[in-house]
């Protein structure tokens, strides 16, 4: 079978022979490339191209995105972006928080911002690999580009202004459908609307501010005949059941959520499941036997009906080539001719801090990377201004589990999903932005229990 239509069988809930393999490529492509950093990967098409099409060669992929950034229709908007060696670039400005009015604001086009150069290296992927493997064209979806535009005010908004947060909402939506349509133009197949802050809010407050416009989204896909999905990560698992019914063909999730959870519950309105292998621990950090591991138990929990065997998110920068191949190897029914058995993690040492006897209350955040996630940056970023003011008595410090420590430390604290904060050694918010005043208030009690 073409390897195309196994992904597009795969994505509209049929029967195939085996699981097709949707590795998501983001930033790791520029690492594929000799001395490229992730941030001249994200400025320049044709390294876009090289680095897509070097992915492709290595890892035989049946599906694979041009581009994983979720930053490019905040940047054409007028956001700031703050680029990175090895990271997709991430949002350091509001435009509505620092003033700009909405009315101000303008559906980006193909001439704005780096659409230009990132269309036309899609149009020439879609035209080189199109024929054989299935292109996915990703898109921010309308609520995390809410909170692009908005910043962390959307949280309050919500409650106390939810009209505009709507009329944003409607905004962001036409900015999606936008965005779609240059990706189906170009020649995509499956276009996915990635929003990764869905997993922070309440499942009401998704039906309320997600479902009604993420639908308008899928249903015009659906109209340019062509498939989508849904890409969360975090621990969404509250909100599965609403987002089966966005009416999107597909969605997928990340190591947060149980994989037999979410296809229970998709299967019950014939959508589609991918992802849940895991980015850090297997990927990223995992031996060639962990990772061959990990993609078995999720093709044997996943099946031959309606699943897609692929990352939980876009793959780290570093990830090792070794470690890719093995999952490529296994979807394809091989088995690499080398393994290695004892995982990167062994001998790491970290010391967790005696919290009761340190002199300031610790703020442990866990985190993917607050650089290149978004959660991972507004509960950063949360944390930040909940700890102004107290520097004498507070420390904060990010574990970010690119890195092994930080694994280690999380595992030994007992956190199992990120972002999540812990305080003194307790974890208090998994999953979730607090806001700044409910935070402070908890630590400020902490302060105050430290002191007695």
């Amino acid at each position: 079978m073409n390897k195309k239509q196994l992904v597009l069988d795969a994505v509209t809930n049929k029967q195939t022979q085996r699981a097709p393999w949707v590795p998501f490529v983001g930033c790791h492509a520029a690492s594929l490339l000799d001395n490229v950093t992730a941030e001249q990967f994200f400025k320049d098409g044709d390294l876009i191209v090289k680095g897509v099409k070097k992915a492709v060669e290595l890892y035989d992929p049946d599906g694979i995105p041009v581009l994983f950034d979720l930053q490019l229709e905040a940047e054409a908007l007028g956001c700031k972006l703050r680029y990175a060696d090895d990271n997709p670039p991430s949002v350091v400005t509001h435009p509505l928080e620092d003033g700009v009015k909405l009315e101000d604001l303008k559906v980006p086009t193909i001439n704005d911002g780096r659409f230009a150069l990132v269309m036309k290296a899609t149009k020439q992927l879609c035209d080189d690999l199109g024929n054989d493997i299935a292109m996915y064209g990703l898109i921010t979806g309308p609520y995390t580009l809410a909170l692009h535009l908005m910043g962390t005010e959307i949280f309050y908004e919500m409650i106390d202004d939810p009209d505009h947060v709507m009329e944003v909402l409607e905004f962001c939506n036409k900015v999606c459908i936008a965005c779609a349509d240059m990706y189906i133009d170009a020649g995509c197949d499956v276009i996915a609307v990635v929003d990764p802050m869905t997993s922070q809010i309440s499942p009401d407050s998704f039906e309320e501010f997600v479902l009604p416009y993420v639908k308008q989204v899928f249903n015009h896909i659906s109209d340019r005949k062509k498939l989508s999905s849904l890409f969360v990560c975090g621990d969404a698992k509250k909100n599965i059941e609403v987002m089966s019914r966005c009416e999107c063909d597909n969605i997928s999730i990340d190591e947060n959520i149980p994989l037999e959870y979410v296809i229970d519950i998709c299967k019950k309105r014939n959508v589609s499941v991918g992802g849940n292998i895991k980015l850090t621990v297997t990927m990223l950090f995992g031996s060639v036997q962990d990772n061959i591991n990990d993609a078995m138990n999720c093709m044997a929990i996943g099946g031959t009906k309606g699943y897609i065997l692929s990352p939980g998110c876009d793959m780290p920068y570093a990830t090792p080539v070794d470690n890719v191949l093995a999952i490529s190897a296994v979807a394809h029914g091989q088995m690499p001719e080398s393994i290695v058995s004892q995982s990167s993690l062994d001998g790491i040492e970290v010391v967790i801090p005696d919290y009761k006897t340190e002199k300031k209350v610790i703020v442990d955040v866990v985190t993917l990377d607050s650089a290149s996630c978004a959660p991972c940056q507004y509960m950063m970023e949360a944390v930040k201004a909940a700890c102004a003011g107290l520097e004498e008595d507070v420390e904060y410090v990010e574990h970010k589990i690119k890195d092994k420590e930080s694994v280690v430390f999380m595992m030994k604290l007992g956190v199992s999903n990120i972002p999540t904060i812990v305080i003194d050694g307790e974890i208090r918010y998994i999953s979730i932005v607090p806001s700044v005043k409910q935070l402070r208030e908890n630590i400020e009690k902490a302060i105050e229990l430290k002191s007695k």
